[in-house]
């Protein structure tokens, strides 16, 4: 104990050492990795032993609803907001805690809405409900989309913690990069589903673990609670309610709490890696049980993270630590700060998370590749080699991650807005051709190829527009060494800031300058509304040709009030109470059962 106390004196007192780890840093980051990979042997080796691809990428359907949840926060809990959300508090203040209310709604529409609809419809990909509903070709564009997605945001999770690592031990960082990819692909690719699940629940532990640690250990050094509190007022860190409407200001509570929510939807409502956690539980009561019970877990997250936000920033208020660390970027300074004392537990902490998100992105995309775009062409392939073939896709698509983080590298912005761009430039596209195909039963396959080709160009048009114009309107609060100086002389600094800022831009910089949360809906909304206008011109689609199950009678739910013939005339009283109770005839093979039924029975929704 004392040899560790004097530890935390050394690197506390001097600065140099910061670049150092301790023996004992090293031996918790080593018994995390050892402990992931251990995990993945034992699912490797026991139980059905990986032998089938129902094994291998849905745990048999007997996942419990507590494994469920925890993997659930840990894959959305990335390394990418253990260090972007404290970095976002440190430098804008706590506006973005607002986001706290977006996950209410975000996660009661996947639970009531998407869950029952595609549990009910024994999936084991989320695109094969795209072809149930359109066709074969929409199914592939869904595809196709969201692997590029996923391999995109996986660089991003392979890069930001190894460039952690390498800001305070000044470890390789390509040596750090490839340990993370390797050990996470090799335990995705030995233990299947069920080992991604079990190390996400052991990785949620040391993360909260390592983000308590750093909060106390700051605490601690600035000198107590009420010390914290006082720096952080006097720093302006704590930012009021703002109910600015303008949706190009960045973080407002509408930005926030509204388009917060459709990032929560096309996050936990649509994305292949949630839903398959969805799918692997054993009933649907315990899926949706697992859903409602991520939310306190959000929250606390998201809690923890503010926090450490600002602890760090009562610690390191107005030292500027990026020269001793030699790396310049935001984030980089930043990690390297909130390292008061427990350096390997937060290393630690990181690593998991970036571990539990990347272990799930490979296993979902070795999924949708097998059931999507392989599957239907070899419908006569072996349970074995198509298992044997899931681990290889796993395996690939971990070294592309790599390829991707290099990537990453050459990028520079700030961490957790790119993720999320990219989540809302691609992800909102995939939410508005589900929600097409959900709610709305005119819906043809033509138009939803077409809503999904127009959302897509349009979320890059402005994607990629905001960032080669790079005008977000981002107002970062002044350091906290201009709060020292008089009272008047800060005013006129904050003039300066706000003058420099407050140039609006004009005509389509304008456009590009749509705050990154709002891109989800954005693109939601482009997809639906071109799709519904395109289904109307080449003819809608009959009731009797929609897919029973597959729609969600939600304009029927809404329009509660009408009488039913007007209802029926507006064709929202869909087929799913009448026809399903009888059984339908499917000539569609579905994958996910041994031998190959032509009548499925699908129970009635209530």
């Amino acid at each position: 104990g004392s040899r560790w106390q004097s530890n935390l004196k050394t690197i506390n007192m001097d600065p140099s050492y910061q670049k150092h780890f301790a023996v004992a840093d090293y031996v918790i980051f080593a018994v995390l990795l050892a402990a992931s990979m251990g995990i993945g042997l034992y699912h490797a080796l026991s139980g059905g032993r990986q032998r089938t691809t129902q094994e291998f990428l849905m745990a048999d359907r007997s996942m419990r609803c507590l494994p469920v949840s925890l993997s659930l926060i840990a894959s959305f809990q990335s390394a990418v907001a253990i260090i972007g959300v404290p970095a976002e508090i440190y430098t804008h203040g706590t506006q973005y805690w607002f986001i706290g209310c977006a996950y209410i709604l975000g996660l009661l529409i996947p639970a009531h809405v998407f869950i029952p609809v595609l549990y009910r419809l024994r999936l084991s990909s989320t695109y094969q409900y795209l072809e149930m509903r359109f066709s074969k070709a929409v199914r592939i564009c869904g595809t196709l989309t969201f692997i590029f997605q996923t391999v995109i945001y996986m660089g991003l999770c392979v890069y930001t913690p190894a460039f952690a690592l390498n800001a305070v031990t000044g470890f390789e960082l390509w040596g750090a990069v490839l340990a993370t990819g390797l050990v996470c692909t090799l335990y995705t690719t030995m233990g299947g589903l069920k080992a991604v699940i079990w190390t996400d629940v052991f990785q949620t532990v040391v993360m909260f673990a390592g983000q308590l640690a750093v909060i106390v250990v700051g605490v601690q050094q600035t000198g107590g609670v009420s010390e914290v509190w006082r720096k952080v007022r006097e720093g302006n860190r704590i930012s009021a309610l703002d109910l600015n409407p303008d949706p190009t200001e960045r973080h407002t509570f509408w930005t926030l709490g509204v388009g917060g929510i459709f990032l929560m939807l096309s996050l936990y409502g649509v994305n292949q890696a949630q839903v398959q956690r969805y799918l692997s539980a054993r009933t649907e009561k315990e899926a949706v049980r697992s859903c409602y019970m991520v939310f306190p877990s959000l929250q606390l997250a998201l809690a923890l993270s503010c926090v450490m936000g600002l602890v760090m920033f009562a610690r390191y208020c107005g030292e500027d630590h990026s020269d001793k660390l030699g790396t310049s970027s935001k984030d980089g300074c930043l990690f390297s700060m909130c390292l008061p004392g427990l350096p390997g537990l937060f290393i630690a902490c990181l690593f998991s998370a970036a571990l539990s998100t990347i272990s799930s992105a490979f296993n979902s995309l070795a999924t949708v590749t097998m059931e999507d775009l392989i599957k239907p062409h070899f419908p006569t392939m072996t349970e074995a080699r198509a298992t044997l073939l899931s681990k290889v896709l796993a395996m690939s698509y971990g070294l592309l991650c790599l390829a991707m983080a290099y990537l990453t590298h050459l990028m520079g912005d700030s961490v957790l807005q790119v993720a999320l761009k990219i989540f809302g430039m691609v992800g909102g596209p995939i939410l508005g051709l589900f929600c097409l195909g959900m709610f709305f039963p005119w819906a043809n396959s033509t138009g939803a190829l077409a809503g999904l080709g127009a959302g897509l160009a349009l979320a890059f048009w402005v994607g990629i527009g905001s960032i080669v114009t790079r005008s977000s309107s981002t107002r970062p609060l002044p350091p906290c060494r201009a709060v020292l100086l008089s009272d008047n002389m800060t005013t006129a600094i904050h003039a300066a800031l706000l003058n420099v800022t407050l140039s609006r831009p004009s005509g389509l910089k304008r456009f590009y300058s749509l705050s990154y949360m709002w891109y989800s809906a954005f693109n939601c909304f482009t997809v639906i509304l071109i799709g519904l206008i395109i289904s109307f011109l080449t003819g809608p689609m009959k009731e009797e040709d929609v897919t029973p199950g597959t729609v969600y009678p939600l304009l029927g739910k809404l329009l509660c009030f009408l009488p039913e013939h007007l209802k029926k005339k507006l064709c929202c009283v869909t087929p799913l109470g009448h026809t399903v109770s009888k059984t339908v005839k499917f000539h569609y093979r579905m994958s996910n059962t041994s031998e190959t039924p032509s009548d499925i029975t699908i129970p009635a929704m209530k």
